[in-house]
């Protein structure tokens, strides 16, 4: 059985939902955050310390748009890959990449040095300008969904794939950290249908209760108690 491990809201997420998308049977694994700090014999499994972790057999992943493009390739019957055939398939790949290198790292920094950083060495200007990089990248998703049909809206290959899933947790993250209200239209539009799809509602159940039930705090803190 596949085991993943994960922290509340971090980009674990990602693979979570692509794990209720698909229906693959799993273990979750909830972690403290940073479990690198929190969690010291993690680092046995995973000497990074960080999440995700997904270990289906022999294989072990810790990229996270990595994961959903391996876990998209590994039951091609759900279609939530894009085969290198279809004239999509650039734009798929360009998506499950943008959506970790361009869209979350600019808000690793914005968490950095919002929340993370003890209070002495938090940097405000440096959130403000990483939130704004991050708001600038976004016009590619704006431009993108405004092209968009109103009732499918999806990146690529004119159905719902694992880069809706990679781009889609970026957003989520952007949402909790008080960003919407400054994307454009399309965007708002794209990311309100994603968070209908009942895959994405169970994720959030599934992490809930294993936050609960191996006793980790099933809140973001940093986000709510900086």
């Amino acid at each position: 059985m596949i085991e993943l491990y994960h922290c509340v809201s971090a980009r674990s997420f990602r693979a979570l939902w692509m794990l209720e998308e698909l229906g693959l049977p799993y273990r979750l694994q909830m972690l403290p955050f940073p479990p690198r700090a929190l969690a010291k014999h993690y680092l046995a499994l995973n000497p990074l310390g960080t999440v995700p972790l997904l270990i289906d057999g022999d294989t072990r992943m810790t990229e996270s748009a990595a994961i959903c493009q391996y876990l998209a390739s590994r039951d091609p019957a759900q279609r939530l890959e894009v085969h290198p055939s279809d004239p999509a398939y650039g734009s798929y790949l360009n998506w499950l990449h943008m959506s970790d290198a361009t869209l979350t790292f600019p808000q690793t920094l914005v968490l950095r040095y919002q929340f993370f950083e003890p209070a002495v060495r938090r940097q405000p200007q440096v959130a403000e300008d990483y939130e704004r990089w991050f708001l600038g990248r976004l016009r590619a998703l704006e431009t993108a969904a405004q092209a968009m049909p109103t009732d499918q809206p999806y990146l690529c290959a004119g159905r719902f794939t694992a880069a809706d899933v990679a781009v889609g947790y970026a957003l989520m993250l952007s949402d909790y950290l008080g960003m919407s209200s400054q994307w454009g239209p399309a965007t708002q539009h794209y990311w309100m249908h994603l968070q209908q799809r009942a895959a994405f509602l169970r994720s959030l159940e599934a992490e809930k209760q294993a936050a609960l039930d191996q006793q980790i705090d099933p809140i973001p803190s940093p986000l709510i108690r900086p």
